[in-house]
């Protein structure tokens, strides 16, 4: 063989073991049966508005109340309580300058919503207030390598007579499920970190835009930014490697239902969807 198809055959075979390896890293486990009674709108935070705040009982039991299945955020208290809440801080809800972490289970109940008599729940008033009558959508919050939420939150939910799943942005915390509750089902959340100009490394900012840390948790769904939808690996794992699709987070009725009509689960907020 002459030297020139000898190079022409390593550079073949290098490019096909780079494409095997972006391959492994970035597949989804498709699930399509278990992940079936979970493809349908969600309701960002519950169902709120000018009046009832996000992640509130009364936003849960309005969404339940009209049949939208819930999205909601957890994270735990100083002792190990599940909190549903989004952000790490209770600055924009609360306007007090604490960290949620920072504080017990009763001094965040002691924390009203946006000026109105609702206060931050548990996860145990949330599931009571739902009662199963529509799916969860369980956002698990976290930034680090530490799944101390995963057992507690699956010790809460063991006993909940309704269906639930799990999504993150956090790789790591997705793969807590995947080892230890390889029977719930879980999502990827993903956005374009380089496009949105977000703080902290660059390098890990990338590799979870282009879902490159996908092996750690192998989704049954990824749950995207749908103003961001044009990466490779998103496509490969929706089209051709069979995850499911669900987009977030639409805030008019327009494109709610322009994603309903491709078949593609919206996550909604800020209004009431038309029947």
């Amino acid at each position: 063989m002459a030297g020139y198809e000898i190079a022409i055959l390593a550079i073949f075979c290098t490019v096909l073991a780079l494409i095997l390896l972006w391959l492994f890293l970035v597949a989804p486990r498709a699930r399509k049966k278990a992940v079936s009674p979970f493809l349908r709108p969600y309701a960002h935070r519950g169902l709120w508005n000018d009046t009832v705040p996000e992640n509130s009982l009364i936003a849960f039991r309005r969404a339940a109340e009209r049949g939208f299945a819930i999205e909601l955020d957890v994270q735990l208290s100083k002792d190990g309580e599940v909190m549903v809440f989004h952000d790490y801080t209770l600055t924009r809800m609360c306007g007090t300058d604490e960290k949620l972490a920072d504080l017990t289970a009763k001094e965040l109940g002691a924390r009203h919503l946006a000026g109105t008599e609702e206060h931050i729940p548990t996860l145990k008033e949330v599931l009571a207030v739902v009662g199963g009558r529509v799916p969860l959508l369980i956002e698990l919050k976290g930034e680090s390598g530490n799944t101390a939420l995963c057992p507690i939150l699956s010790a809460v939910l063991a006993d909940y007579d309704g269906q639930w799943c799990v999504e993150s942005f956090n790789p790591l915390l997705l793969r807590w499920w995947k080892k230890h509750r390889p029977d719930v089902v879980r999502g990827l959340l993903s956005t374009d970190l380089i496009k949105e100009k977000r703080a902290g490394s660059k390098a890990l900012n990338f590799a979870l835009s282009a879902l490159l840390l996908t092996f750690l948790c192998r989704p049954a769904f990824h749950a995207y930014d749908y103003h961001h939808p044009r990466r490779l690996a998103l496509w490969v794992g929706i089209h051709l490697l069979g995850a499911a699709p669900v987009v977030y987070t639409t805030r008019d009725e327009a494109t709610y239902r322009q994603y309903l009509s491709r078949g593609i689960p919206p996550i909604f907020d800020g209004f009431e969807p038309r029947s």
